[in-house]
C-alpha cells in the first residue's frame, strides 16, 4: 500500500511541476489562472505542490486556459 501512496505522491508532484512550468512560460500568476478557470489562488498553488488531486475536468480547464493539449500536462516521467 505504501508503494501505491508513493507512486501518486510522486505523480501529482510531476503533475503540479508541469502546471507550474506551462504557467511561467505563459507568464501569468497562480492567481490570474485561478480566475480563468473560476478556482479559487490556493487550489492552484495545492495543484503545483501535489498536494491536491484535481479532476480531469479541471485538469482540462487548465489546459485550455494554458492553450495546450491534455497530453502535454499528462507527458511526465516517475523515477
Amino acid at each position: 500500500m505504501k508503494t501505491k501512496i508513493r507512486l501518486k505522491k510522486k505523480i501529482l508532484k510531476n503533475l503540479g511541476a508541469k502546471v507550474k512550468y506551462f504557467r511561467n512560460l505563459k507568464g501569468i500568476s497562480q492567481e490570474t489562472l485561478a480566475f480563468q478557470i473560476g478556482v479559487d489562488r490556493t487550489y492552484i498553488g495545492a495543484i503545483e505542490q501535489g498536494t491536491r488531486s484535481p479532476s480531469v475536468y479541471c485538469l482540462f480547464i487548465i489546459a485550455n486556459a494554458l492553450n495546450i493539449s491534455l497530453s502535454e500536462l499528462f507527458n511526465i516521467t516517475i523515477e
